[in-house]
């Protein structure tokens, strides 16, 4: 027999091989840069930064300016090559297949194209293989300059992000070139599965699945998909035998396979008899999954077994007229209960990716629900995740907003570009759409914006031409694809979008940022963020945020003693954002004093404690005006059915939006989104000097709670007065108000003003608390009278896993901040308003730490220790 040696090209899960022999090419490779001066070993998987780390050659790329002083790396050219023998004997077999994870320019990182070359007949009993990557920053400037009939911007990102120009020019990575929140270090390298298998018979290259619901004959049923490189020249048969033991489903089907590339699709029809538990999203449901396996029993003894997690939900985009408003709704379903969205979006952990382990994604995830999100938006301008990522999600019940890999830029639409995004995007919905965990696919990040928005200044003469790529690109390709291969979800052009509108008016609205239809970006960082006015009453709100720094036992492994100050060289390189971190301290003084220590490190400590305060508050008021604003209707706003804020988590350790720090250690923001997205809320605010407090439920069932309002003298450990407000009813779902009353009573009933009191309100039933006790500060904070430096010790113990923090303080003490330096954990909160002498705060450490450790480790500050 001929012998077939097929060399596969994936980024991701390799296909599954009828293999009769294998061999794993992972381990050790030779590295060369392009012109031979530098030569060293590369580990595989891995990348060029990873290789040149662990040879002793540069230092961590994250630390200080190295993102500048290795720039060489990413203009390089560099060459992996690696010497082998078939250690099998080969004579009687048709096709050898190897797997290997590339990446390269043209093939989007997380991509697995699955590029196939016949190299049958050159495989000997010792090989050589060579695998020669070119800069893809040279790549995209050539791209860019043989684009000569018009300009596709932008050309270049600004300045400050100091990044590589002419990214939409090629299909990998966009953030990858830098971004305002990250670096610039394009990758080169085979960072996941090398391996060699041989099989005689066929090569099952994908298995992938969709549950389908049917409204009419309510019932479930499940669609097959599964292809096949047949490498037999004679028909090949047999049976598949799909089994789901709990669905009591033992289904046989005969197939035929006949020589070359073939699909079999099967339908499996569930007795709508059997109960089939649903997948819910985290905080409405069990994440029930069911256990597959699908046997191909072929010709010639060939057993092909897969097993699989099947899930089962619906979900639905609700585009409708709404009562007493213009315009549409934009809202989803799941399982036919309307959502409401509560979340953030997420960017690649980290810029080299074979350092993304398994256990940063499970603590990162796990950090999701524990903040009682229930969605991710899988933001354009980075990579599709790899499968564990999604697994995870649907395991913690997270939905994943999926966009495609575009992001805050024009794109060409020459024909090897659209070839290529046709075989990325096509790749993807397979690889992908048999999670429940994603709800909706999206076009891109701001390209609409961006086209209607004029961000480039397009000459007005110009626009048919960018608006007709744009309409090529993301609906006569990128949709049509989604429509084609994924019946079970959504699909929208991007984000933000004004939806059915934007449809209508030829897939691009004039004004994409409308507040009666689709999704809303939002950003202001001059006007106060404490006046809820400012922000839109949107359908749905899927960016929104402010900057803060990250602590500092985070920035402290990247720097030097002397880049320890807000004005340092060191400080300004690592903001990626024009002015930020200006607007940072423009923000805190609204309502703090900014602090005066001659102490360099001292206000370097104190201002990140601020910034991290202000975009706690910041955020907090923003999603708490989006959380009350979903059942009511306001100058013909409102419905708003989605908060989900800028960003989640960060890629290197800098200035940025995120709640998480590069890691995965909780800013005062993670700890404050745990309270605001909380099952059952109580949200307070004022309007021309009356305070209301709304009750919000994403419970299933109406609740009666009593709502208790508590006045607060900063000078007083005991509350002045407390008001319970009777029986209320919180309807499930739902935001209604519970009180409304003039701040002049409340003050009266304190006998205080509003520069020495604070008001804290809770939920309870039976005197059980319900909801986590919010506050509403009267005046800023900076012009609060009789707030002391409050003496606050902790008590550690340990209780089995966790540790117990007993705090005592002498002084009411606003956004206390309990902090153990770099040891691993988090806490069961922070960030808080203590108002009582004591109180137990929970720690679960990440890894192994003892009390010793804790306490040598241990500081906490509140605002009044800054000064």
């Amino acid at each position: 027999m001929r012998m077939h040696l097929l060399v596969l090209l994936a980024v991701g899960p390799a296909g599954w091989a009828a293999a009769t022999s294998s061999l794993s090419l992972r381990g050790d490779w030779r590295l060369r840069s392009g012109n031979g001066s530098l030569k060293l070993p590369g580990a595989v998987p891995g990348c060029v930064h990873s290789a040149l780390i662990q040879q002793g050659l540069i230092q961590d790329p994250y630390y200080r300016f190295n993102d500048l002083n290795y720039r060489w790396i990413s203009l390089d050219n560099w060459v992996y090559s690696k010497e082998f023998k078939i250690p099998f004997d080969t004579s009687h077999t048709q096709a050898l297949t190897g797997f290997l994870s590339l990446d390269l320019p043209g093939l989007q990182t997380s991509h697995a194209l699955n590029c196939s070359f016949d190299v049958s007949n050159i495989i000997s009993d010792v090989n050589s293989l060579e695998l020669r990557f070119q800069s893809a920053v040279r790549y995209a400037e050539r791209q860019s300059q043989a684009h000569t009939r018009y300009q596709v911007p932008p050309a270049c990102p600004p300045p400050v992000q100091k990044g590589e120009c002419h990214v939409n020019f090629v299909r990998k990575e966009q953030c990858s070139f830098s971004w305002d929140w990250g670096p610039s270090f394009p990758t080169q390298g085979i960072w996941k599965d090398v391996r060699i298998e041989a099989y005689n018979i066929c090569y099952l290259s994908y298995f992938t699945f969709s549950p389908i619901y049917d409204n009419t004959a309510r019932a479930w049923s499940l669609e097959i998909e599964s292809s096949f490189d047949v490498i037999s020249s004679k028909p090949v048969g047999g049976q598949v035998i799909v089994a789901i033991p709990k669905l009591q489903i033992q289904k046989t089907y005969n197939i035929t396979l006949q020589h070359g590339k073939r699909t079999v699709k099967l339908v499996v029809k569930i007795n709508k008899n059997i109960a089939v538990e649903t997948w819910w999203p985290h905080g409405h449901g069990n994440q029930t999954g069911y256990n597959m396996t699908i046997l191909f029993k072929l010709d010639g003894g060939l057993n092909i077994e897969k097993s699989a997690k099947v899930y089962f939900r619906t979900v639905e985009l609700i585009e409708e007229p709404i009562k007493g408003s213009p315009g549409l709704s934009f809202y989803f379903k799941i399982n036919g209960l309307p959502i409401f969205l509560k979340g953030s979006n997420w960017i690649p952990a980290d810029a080299f990716q074979d350092r993304v382990t398994s256990d940063l994604l499970q603590r990162l995830l796990q950090s999701v629900v524990d903040a009682n999100m229930n969605i991710l938006r899988v933001w354009g301008g980075g990579i599709y995740e790899q499968d564990g990522f999604y697994e995870l999600c649907d395991k913690l019940g997270i939905m994943v907003w999926q966009d495609f890999m575009f992001a805050c830029a024009l794109y060409p639409t020459e024909k090897d570009f659209l070839s290529s995004v046709g075989a990325e995007v096509t790749h993807q919905i397979k690889r992908l759409k048999s999670h429940p965990s994603i709800v909706l696919w999206s076009g891109n990040n701001e390209n609409e914006a961006a086209l209607m928005m004029n961000w480039y200044s397009i000459n007005p003469s110009q626009l048919h031409t960018y608006i007709k790529d744009y309409v090529t690109l993301y609906v006569r390709n990128i949709r049509a694809l989604v429509l084609e291969g994924d019946k079970t979800r959504p699909f929208i052009t991007s984000s933000p979008t004004n939806g059915a509108k934007s449809i209508a008016e030829g897939w691009v609205s004039h004004y994409p940022y409308s507040n009666h239809y689709g999704d809303v970006h939002f950003y202001d960082y001059t006007s106060d963020c404490w006046d809820w006015k400012i922000f839109p009453k949107a359908r749905l709100v899927s960016e929104y945020g402010y900057q803060s720094w990250p602590s500092f036992s985070t920035i402290e492994k990247v720097s030097s003693n002397t880049d320890w100050s807000y004005n340092s060289t060191f400080s300004f390189h690592r903001q990626h954002h024009e002015n930020g971190n200006n607007e940072m301290l423009s923000q805190v003084e609204h309502h703090f004093k900014l602090p005066r220590s001659t102490d360099p490190l001292r206000m370097f400590k104190d201002l990140i404690y601020l910034t991290q305060v202000m975009q706690a508050q910041c955020v907090k008021t923003e999603t708490e005006f989006y959380l009350r604003s979903r059942s009511e209707i306001v100058d013909g706003k409102g419905h708003t059915m989605g908060a989900l804020y800028w960003q989640l988590n960060d890629i290197w350790q800098a200035p940025s939006w995120a709640s998480l720090e590069y890691g995965g250690k909780w800013k005062m923001l993670h700890y404050f989104a745990k309270h605001f997205f909380a099952p059952l809320l109580p949200v307070g605010f004022e309007d021309q000097n009356v305070f209301h407090v709304y009750g919000v439920s994403d419970l299933h069932t109406d609740c009666n709670v009593t709502l208790t309002v508590r006045v607060h003298s900063w000078q007083s450990l005991k509350p002045l007065c407390s008001l319970s407000m009777g029986r209320h009813v919180v309807k499930a779902g739902q935001s209604v108000p519970l009180y409304k009353g003039r701040v002049s009573k409340l003050l009266a009933c304190g006998n205080c003003t509003r520069q020495s009191c604070v008001i804290s309100f809770y939920l309870s039933t039976d005197r059980k608390l319900l909801s986590p006790t919010n506050y509403h500060f009267l005046s800023s904070l900076k012009s609060a009278t009789g707030l002391r430096k409050a003496q606050i010790t902790a008590n550690i113990s340990q209780q089995g896993d966790t540790f117990v923090f007993d705090l005592e303080t002498s002084a009411v003490a606003p956004f206390v901040w309990l902090d153990v330096g770099s040891i691993a954990g988090r806490f069961s909160d922070n960030g808080f308003l203590m108002t009582e002498r004591t109180r137990a705060v929970r720690f679960y450490p990440w890894g192994r730490t003892s009390t010793s450790e804790l306490k040598q480790s241990f500081h906490v500050t509140s605002l009044a220790d800054i000064s």
